[in-house]
């Protein structure tokens, strides 16, 4: 069981807080109020200076003095006094605070730029199939009879040569030559450059 502290020592002197520190090591709940109470001003604004949110500031302030309790017993007097030790501790964690909200905003505009960038506009490029649909049409209807059966049958039915010229019932050597003229006219009603 831990023994209360001596808060009213002979002469009115309040025990150093390096002292009291040594009893808060030890799980003295009383001894860490009075810690906690001498330090928490000094956390809280070094957490508003470096946060500079003040909801932010009060979870780094918790944060802080949890760690002190939890860690009262790595504090070394020879290194420092407690104020210090404890200012370098909320220093840490209000640094940290910001970094993580920093890198989540960064991943959040990363995710946003990322889903509005698409890999082509769906409407564009509906438009633009049905613009060059109506243009083949078009200039298919310039074709010969035979070129524009010939065509349409090797690439909209994926017939071969053999084959258009057995449904055409013409010979091959006709078919390969209507087929090549036709496709020299299409190409040039579209457009299209070699």
């Amino acid at each position: 069981m831990t023994q209360p502290l001596p808060f009213g020592s002979p002469g009115g002197k309040a025990p150093r807080l390096e002292e009291v520190m040594r009893d808060v090591a030890r799980g003295n709940k009383d001894a860490f109020a009075t810690v906690y109470d001498a330090v928490v001003d000094t956390v809280f604004g070094i957490a508003v200076k470096i946060v500079r949110d003040r909801a932010q500031s009060e979870e780094v302030t918790q944060e802080v003095m949890i760690d002190l309790w939890r860690q009262a017993s790595r504090y070394r007097r020879e290194q420092g006094s407690v104020r210090t030790w404890v200012a370098t501790i909320a220093h840490r964690r209000a640094v940290d605070r910001v970094r993580s909200a920093q890198a989540s905003a960064d991943r959040d505009h990363a995710t946003a730029v990322r889903d509005q960038q698409r890999p082509y506009d769906e409407v564009a490029e509906q438009v633009q199939t049905r613009l060059e649909s109506e243009q083949v049409r078009r200039c298919l209807r310039g074709l010969s009879e035979l070129q524009r059966q010939s065509v349409t049958l090797a690439f909209y039915q994926g017939l071969t040569y053999r084959e258009v010229a057995e449904a055409l019932r013409t010979p091959l050597a006709t078919i390969k030559t209507r087929m090549r003229d036709g496709l020299i006219r299409l190409r040039d009603c579209m457009g299209v450059t070699t």
